[in-house]
């Protein structure tokens, strides 16, 4: 689908709701709207699909005494959403929150507020808040390697071809939209990495070069942005994606899982936002054995996410292997760092854990 026929799309569907909400109201019947629950109990998992899907739990949003205000918000700002879009520009989330100052009594009052109205009207529109014209504040990640990224040049609207090998000690950083670009690479995988820490060694010791491979830093949980270029690169280049967090649950259940499946709360759009070929490579509760790593003690709230995610993950649900790893770490008590291999030598990641890993499938997660 073309950029103009997809504007088009979002502006006509945007006509339409508010349409059919005036048309209501001019027949004196209360007007709603309505958009699916954002939560994992309203999400499939087919590991056929390889993302977490809606099911078809919907919420109805009607004008009440209680709800007019909220009502109000989610029209005014799919109104914003429509000038974006037709004046092709952009607004970042913290910038809606202080268009609605503007609002009188429908402004809001904090950005948690008008994170979640912009949420529902993606939900409702089954579309990603990238084609509303909303963009996101942090960073998309950052990439080292062997790897080209074709981009355009605004202004003159040419190719401009970016070697990921030549930023020096630094890296380039994924655009807030990443649909637009271009792959070259000779390169054999991605690796995507939790830390900032572990992914600079990798680069100063230009692991990239070593492995033949791209390297990409997430930062934590990874942005949409950084999950969608992941996924366009490897669908591109047909190349694997192996990911290394932490050994806790966070790094598991949030980092890993968000990237791999997506999440509940963004079910509407996770085949666009996932990567289902991912394949996880550690750290694991088998490493700590494995390889004698120091650990920290697993805190109450981290057997807390294990527990929940035993109950009500799709993912874990499915998946005997990590029901397996979760159910060794919460019997271990302990929990383990990236950066603990240092304990052996400083570059023994890099000489011994990663090559061994890479070598052995048995020893990854799916």
């Amino acid at each position: 689908m073309s950029k103009e026929t997809a504007t088009q799309d979002v502006v006509k569907g945007i006509k339409e709701i508010a349409k059919e909400v005036y048309g209501t109201i001019t027949k004196k019947t209360l007007p709603s709207l309505n958009m699916p629950i954002r939560a994992l109990q309203n999400v499939r998992y087919d590991p056929k699909e390889g993302f977490f899907a809606l099911e078809g739990k919907m919420k109805e949003r009607t004008l009440t005494a209680s709800t007019v205000k909220t009502f109000a918000q989610t029209l005014l700002m799919m109104n914003e959403s429509r000038k974006l879009v037709e004046t092709d520009d952009i607004a970042t989330k913290r910038e809606m929150y202080y268009i609605s100052k503007n609002w009188g009594d429908a402004r809001f009052i904090d950005q948690p507020e008008s994170d979640t109205v912009m949420d529902d009207i993606e939900a409702m529109m089954l579309v990603n808040r990238e084609q509303l014209g909303f963009i996101p504040e942090e960073k998309g990640g950052d990439v080292a390697g062997e790897l080209i990224v074709i981009d355009r040049d605004p202004e003159t609207n040419k190719e401009l071809k970016i070697d990921c090998t030549k930023f020096g000690s630094g890296a380039y950083s994924v655009p807030s939209s990443v649909e637009h670009l271009k792959f070259e690479t000779k390169a054999k995988f991605i690796l995507a990495i939790e830390t900032a820490g572990a992914f600079q060694r990798l680069v100063k010791h230009k692991y990239w070069k070593k492995a033949n491979c791209i390297l990409i830093s997430m930062g934590g949980v990874p942005t949409r942005a950084c999950r969608r270029f992941i996924r366009r690169l490897a669908d591109s280049m047909k190349i694997p994606v192996y990911v290394f967090t932490d050994g806790d649950p966070y790094g598991y259940l949030n980092i890993y899982r968000t990237l791999k499946v997506g999440s509940g709360n963004a079910a509407h759009i996770n085949k666009y936002f996932c990567v289902p070929q991912a394949k996880f490579i550690g750290v694991t509760p088998q490493d700590i054995i494995d390889y004698k790593l120091p650990t920290h003690p697993l805190k109450d709230i981290d057997i807390k996410r294990v527990r929940d995610g035993m109950n009500n993950d799709p993912f874990v649900q499915y998946h005997k292997e990590w029901q397996k790893a979760l159910d060794l770490m919460v019997k271990m008590k302990k929990r383990v760092e990236q950066q603990a291999f240092a304990a052996h030598s400083l570059n023994f990641v890099i000489d011994k854990y990663l090559p061994e890993k890479l070598k052995n499938e048995k020893t990854w997660l799916p």
